[in-house]
């Protein structure tokens, strides 16, 4: 199962990731893959990307169109390496076909998506689990040898190269950044805050992406496509954001409770600016 996170900023108007609302037309490379095994697709990116269930093969194809960047080859490498440590998708394969789009082949987990109707009317147990999920990564997966980075200097220069391209746009902010030039966004993340705790950061700690078992349970985490090292505010920050969008308001104290830790006001707000500039 995946996430996908939530809205993809573009250049045009943002679309929403989630679940698809009638048929889905099936890539011809993802038809070759399944090697005629039913297909079921369960998730639509915002930037267009598509993930499909192989049926009764207990597999999941995530795929990017032509053009699009949603970072499968970083991700299966990513994947490859935090396997050892947690609970995420194993990489059967990854691939780019004949016509650009871009593919990669996972084992499925158990579980569905903390956004998966059944949960949300469970608030206060999904919410609580999601804080607990995020600190059992954050404690199993070793700073000292992980090979990536995702640091606030690192994306810093993303964004402004991706502003310089003329790819950030305030008007698909979130309203309470609105009312900020780009050139003003960039100025307030210039100097990041200090690192409260260095960890390996999921990357994209939405909802979406923890998984919850038939029991209630944790299951585990996907679209590790940003995993690195970083403060673990950068994902603290998004985490509980995310919980606004998809449970509404009032739940971030829960979520912080459950993973341990007090409301950080300065180290939230920069790195919710930061992800509105950028990846």
């Amino acid at each position: 199962m995946t996430g996908d996170g939530e809205t993809a900023h573009t250049d045009d108007a943002p679309r929403e990731s989630g679940e698809p609302v009638g048929s889905v037309e099936v890539p011809g490379s993802v038809m070759e893959i399944a090697k005629g095994a039913p297909l079921r697709c369960v998730w639509i990116n915002g930037l267009g990307g598509l993930t499909f269930e192989l049926t009764g093969a207990d597999r999941f194809i995530k795929w990017a169109p032509p053009g699009v960047d949603l970072r499968l080859m970083e991700e299966a490498e990513r994947l490859r390496w935090a396997a050892e440590y947690s609970s995420v998708p194993e990489v059967i394969d990854v691939g780019t076909a004949d016509d650009g789009s871009t593919w990669l082949l996972t084992v499925a987990l158990p579980g569905k998506t903390a956004v998966a109707d059944e949960f949300k009317g469970t608030h206060l147990r999904t919410v609580r689990l999601l804080g607990e999920a995020l600190r059992v990564l954050h404690d199993a997966l070793p700073v000292e040898t992980c090979p990536f980075t995702w640091s606030a200097d690192e994306r810093v220069g993303r964004a402004r190269a991706r502003a310089s391209a003329g790819l950030a746009d305030p008007r698909w902010w979130d309203g309470s950044h609105q009312h900020l030039s780009v050139d003003e966004a960039l100025a307030l993340v210039g100097v990041p805050p200090p690192i409260d705790e260095l960890v390996v950061c999921h990357g994209d700690a939405c909802s979406p992406n923890t998984l919850i078992d038939s029991e209630g349970r944790f299951a585990g985490h996907v679209d590790l496509g940003y995993l690195g090292t970083a403060d673990r505010w950068a994902d603290l920050a998004i985490a509980t954001w995310s919980t606004t969008w998809n449970y509404g308001p009032g739940w971030e104290g829960e979520l912080l409770a459950a993973y341990g830790i007090e409301a950080d006001e300065e180290r939230t707000k920069y790195y919710r600016l930061l992800w509105d500039l950028g990846d």
